[in-house]
């Protein structure tokens, strides 16, 4: 989706010494990074990688800046761009999240006594100077006005833990942000010409597509087929998923796209608009991808590459990313037990979530009509199938709804879905005692 960002490179948990330092991460003596000099290679790649996360561009810069020209409404006329600007509680409720490590102590103190106003656009310009807007990186000239600005990765899938104030915290990078608001994003910017013109539509059809969107949600294909609402007339936009708590999971994303290092080299080219090297034939096929047929989207090369040799730090990164546990008190105890003895055994959820990968270990993808939904979704990737999703931390990603779209609005709706297409029999008690375990895991 070259309009949203961030994808589905993701995944857990390597328990090592070496990651300490990493969200979520817990050592253990004998881990794997913990003997040897090839282990010490692993933890400086895993060190490389969550650099390259948090802060890489790849570029990006001359697309969101440069085209659609971003950073012009974020700076505002009062400082050399156009229009009021973005103040830091707009950019907050837009979803975007500010780094509490980033910030000096006075910074801090001034947003907790009020001292610094958070509804003045040139406090935004501070706040990108001091690198402490998660996923978004301003590049200022020798006047100090803002000249261009990029995406990460961590804008879509990395949140913070709001300790200092709403939106404002450590980060937590893995964890989706579901309060971003990808599509006004996309839509602040002066420039949507660029777009309307790949689509072959106007700017004000894109302004409608992006305003459909909502918090959490991007269109990964929206640029590959131009398929912008389903069928039934709704948003084709995908919820953002988690990127952590899928180590070996086979196919990654809800259809399936590819693996890990598959993922980060698309969305990094083709959505976040990187300069890099990405190959994909699959994306010729005018029938399915006429848009991407058309602009040669599987067939991109970029010299300097700016984006392949960051592919193996990336994913060891991610893959150091566990699924966070519950915190006490957020579940049931006595009813996730019943639950759990539920999906292993009665429900047969196990069957395809195959604890403690929670989904198929190898081939892990099956037809929409297997769970009860339609193809709309499927159809749009090449493998034509949904992905099992893994369920560890579901706990953390419940806004917004579940399945792709966020068609069912909690976990109890899907669990009662699931009773109903697999014929399950089962009471509302142990529906409930399902959910609970879900929480759980």
């Amino acid at each position: 989706m070259p309009l949203a960002f961030s994808a589905a490179g993701a995944l857990v948990a390597m328990t090592v010494t070496g990651l300490a330092s990493a969200p979520g991460a817990s050592a253990r003596p004998g881990g794997a990074f913990s003997q040897g000099p090839g282990n010490s290679a692993g933890a400086a790649l895993v060190s490389q990688g969550k650099q390259t996360f948090r802060f890489d561009t790849f570029g990006d810069e001359s697309f969101w800046g440069g085209t659609l020209q971003l950073n012009k409404t974020i700076e505002g006329a009062a400082h050399g761009g156009i229009g009021p600007g973005l103040s830091p509680n707009e950019a907050l409720a837009l979803g975007l999240k500010v780094d509490v490590s980033a910030l000096p102590g006075s910074v801090q103190q001034g947003i907790l006594n009020g001292t610094i106003n958070l509804n003045d656009p040139a406090v935004t310009l501070a706040l990108l100077k001091l690198n402490a807007v998660v996923g978004v990186k301003g590049f200022f000239d020798s006047n100090g006005s803002l000249s261009s600005v990029g995406i990460e990765c961590a804008l879509c899938h990395s949140t913070v833990d709001n300790s200092l104030a709403t939106g404002i915290g450590h980060r937590l990078d893995g964890w989706a942000n579901r309060d971003l608001n990808v599509g006004a994003i996309i839509g602040f910017a002066p420039n949507l010409q660029p777009i309307a013109t790949l689509l072959g539509t106007d700017v004000a059809t894109v302004q409608k597509v992006l305003s459909a969107w909502g918090p959490g949600k991007f269109d990964a294909e929206l640029l590959l087929d131009g398929k912008a609402f389903q069928p039934n007339g709704t948003s084709s936009a995908a919820l953002i998923p988690p990127a952590f708590g899928l180590a070996g999971v086979n196919l990654h994303t809800y259809t399936g796209w590819g693996s890990i290092p598959y993922w980060n080299a698309f969305v990094a080219v083709l959505e976040m608009h990187g300069h890099g090297t990405f190959i994909d034939p699959r994306l010729d096929n005018a029938a399915q991808f006429p848009i991407a047929a058309a602009n040669g989207f599987g067939h991109v090369v970029a010299n300097p590459d700016l984006v392949t040799p960051k592919l193996p730090g990336l994913q060891a990164y991610e893959l150091s990313l566990r699924a966070p546990k519950p915190p006490p008190g957020s579940f049931n105890p006595a009813m996730a037990a019943a639950g759990k003895a539920l999906f292993d055994g009665p429900a047969e959820c196990a069957t395809c979530h195959v604890p403690p990968l929670f989904t198929e270990p190898g081939w892990n993808l099956v037809p929409s009509s297997a769970v009860g939904e339609d193809n709309f979704e499927a159809s749009r990737s090449p493998t034509g199938m949904l992905r099992t999703t893994p369920l560890a931390g579901l706990w953390t990603h419940q806004k917004g709804g579940f399945y792709h779209d966020g068609r069912f609005p909690t976990l109890l709706a899907v669990v009662q879905h699931y009773n109903t297409v697999f014929n399950l029999g089962l009471t509302p008690a142990q529906e409930n005692d399902l959910v609970q375990y879900l929480l759980s895991i």
